[in-house]
């Protein structure tokens, strides 16, 4: 029977330093190469997709950025609010001052560190007033940078914002209109009017079309026209329609009067309107005596044909009957062939 051979056991010193061979197992491992290449590219790309996605947030109006105040042109477009009152405009600071400035205002690139202002004129100003106050010699604004594709659509944005945020006279809206049209953005009145206010229901443009005469003939004239009623403003309206040398006595009317308050001159438009009502009347009734009767009738059994001084006919009578209609439109159409012959 083989003799089995006794194990020795372990030196105790061995396992205080272990071999070489065995220290280099529990090493950490080198990384390879190629994933310090892939680590630094994922790297990259991460932050390159998170540059190209905040230029686009930028450049797409979707992201608020911090402007120095006097880069912005608050001229570039023809604003619509012609007056900011004193009480508004203190609110507004005061709400600034306490809380910051919470909606941005829209601009657009101009170029040369340059931004045309859309909308936030009233912010703009509160803020160019609490630098000075505060002597400030960086006031910023926080914006969105909005590329319009044409001037119209920032024209509509500014009279979008302030339809929402501020009630503006008729004599406003219809201004920005005629201004619009003049800068050349529209070719015509009726396209600005129907662009501008699109979202205005259609009784509200027919007014604002309205006042289209009166800011052609005042606008530069009167020193309160956002105060401007509606009626008043509709009256002058027709005036000027029915006489345009109308104009040229509100001219003179205003600058006589030289109205220090909206209610001077509110008295001034409506003297002056009295007048030529007064003026419109004596004249019609000067004609109707001169040219003798407006009408003359002739009686024709059950009906009356009337002959009026412009040689027009009408017929009255209680009734028409049914039966007849188709006879009198042959007749009709029998004289409208004649007539054209």
């Amino acid at each position: 029977m083989a003799k089995r051979k006794r194990l020795t056991p372990a030196n105790p010193a061995y396992l205080d330093t272990p071999a070489p061979e065995t220290k280099s197992m529990f090493q950490t491992p080198r990384a390879a190469p190629i994933a310090d290449v892939a680590r630094d590219a994922s790297s990259t790309a991460a932050l390159n997709e998170m540059a190209d996605t905040l230029a686009r947030a930028r450049e797409d109006g979707r992201m608020v950025v911090e402007l120095p105040l006097d880069q912005i042109d608050m001229d570039h477009l023809v604003r619509d609010r012609l007056v900011v009152e004193e009480a508004e405009m203190r609110t507004l600071k005061t709400s600034l001052r306490s809380r910051g400035q919470q909606t941005p205002i829209e601009v657009v690139a101009l170029g040369g560190d340059r931004y045309g202002l859309i909308s936030g004129w009233r912010r703009c100003h509160a803020l160019a007033q609490i630098a000075e106050e505060d002597r400030d010699d960086a006031p910023t604004v926080l914006a969105l940078l909005r590329k319009p594709e044409e001037a119209a659509e920032a024209y509509l944005a500014m009279v979008e914002e302030n339809e929402i945020r501020v009630d503006l006279s008729y004599f406003e809206r219809a201004r920005i209109v005629a201004k619009a049209v003049e800068e050349g953005v529209f070719a015509m009145e009726r396209t600005a009017l129907q662009d501008l206010f699109r979202s205005a229901s259609r009784a509200k443009r027919s007014k604002i079309g309205s006042f289209l005469p009166v800011v052609r003939a005042l606008d530069g004239h009167l020193r309160f026209p956002h105060v401007l009623s509606e009626r008043l403003g509709l009256s002058l309206a027709q005036a000027l329609n029915d006489d345009p040398e109308f104009a040229q006595s509100l001219h003179a009317a205003l600058a006589q009067a030289d109205a220090d308050s909206a209610e001077a001159e509110t008295a001034v438009l409506t003297k002056a309107l009295a007048r030529q009502d007064q003026s419109l009347k004596g004249t019609s009734e000067t004609k109707s005596k001169a040219s003798g009767p407006a009408f003359r009738d002739e009686t024709i059994g059950a009906f009356t044909l009337r002959r009026h001084a412009d040689g027009t006919l009408s017929i009255l009578g209680a009734s028409w009957p049914k039966r007849m209609e188709s006879d009198l439109k042959m007749l009709l159409k029998a004289a409208s062939d004649r007539v054209e012959k």
